[in-house]
């Protein structure tokens, strides 16, 4: 499988690939540089926004706009690009990393501290009229979340663990964590996920250069390897979901590949499943 070149660019931390089918564009974001971008493959045309502070994820809102996980706790893009506050609650030391939106159109919200300390992280739950509930309070580096086709089963990175795991999804909330897959030593870090149509589950490897993809009963059956080391994480977008975008950081290299930081491209990789939107 032979990637291309979606978007070069030299983002210091580019993540959170997410694929809009009402819009038909890739959004991503890079974290460090406090920018959303957007990309439609049909056209080429490319935007970008930069945010007041670092921002772990944008996604698509129901009624039109993006919500953002930013630094200070959730905010929302209204279609006109006025930013209001959803939920703010700033921690010193702390900042928003990836996200996800579940079937019932909540939103999974990651911190981490800068200095990915244990225990210094969360995954919250967070609903459309902004209440929020802290689901795991003990994260060092929260990551990759995704649920399975049918919405049964909830699968979670925090990627000093070097483990995804695998939750029940009862009733909107996760239940008998136990590991799906874990990363051996030397292969990198576990980071975003993606769940295709079949149920599999693709992880980026951060300090691994390659993304895999996990049956559902953890059997490792694909390994895809790119030339950039740190892979951050990736999604399935195009008109028909059958391309995976992956995306990659810069920061810290001490001689970066020249790809790294650009969005890379798999062409009829698979089949993803559309995303649903955050109902805030």
């Amino acid at each position: 499988m032979t990637y291309e070149v979606a978007i070069r660019a030299e983002a210091a931390l580019g993540e959170g690939p997410t694929w809009d089918a009402v819009a038909g564009r890739l959004l991503w974001i890079d974290i460090l540089g406090s920018r959303v971008h957007t990309y439609d493959p049909a056209s080429g045309r490319r935007t970008v926004r930069t945010t007041d502070q670092h921002v772990g994820a944008a996604k698509p809102r129901a009624g039109g706009g993006l919500v953002l996980n930013l630094r200070d706790g959730v905010g929302l893009l209204d279609p006109d690009e006025s930013f209001r506050w959803l939920h703010r609650d700033p921690v010193p030391g702390r900042r928003a990393n990836d996200a996800a939106v579940a079937p019932d159109g909540t939103l999974w919200t990651g911190t981490m501290r800068y200095d990915e300390a244990p225990g210094g992280g969360t995954l919250s739950r967070v609903t459309g009229d902004g209440s929020v509930e802290v689901v795991l309070d003990d994260v060092a580096v929260s990551n990759g979340t995704g649920w399975s086709p049918d919405g049964r089963l909830m699968y979670y990175i925090d990627s000093p663990t070097r483990r995804v795991d695998v939750f029940d999804f009862v009733d909107g909330r996760p239940v008998d964590r136990r590991p799906l897959a874990r990363i051996e030593d030397g292969a990198g870090f576990p980071d975003g996920l993606t769940v295709d149509a079949d149920g599999c589950v693709w992880v980026a490897l951060w300090e691994g250069g390659a993304v895999r993809r996990y049956t559902p009963d953890g059997e490792l059956d694909r390994v895809i390897d790119l030339p950039v080391p740190r892979i951050t994480a990736c999604a399935f977008g195009g008109a028909d979901l059958t391309d995976l975008y992956i995306t990659t950081a810069r920061t810290d290299l001490r001689s970066p590949h020249p790809l790294a930081g650009s969005v890379l491209v798999l062409p009829g990789a698979g089949k993803g499943l559309t995303q649903p939107p955050f109902t805030g």
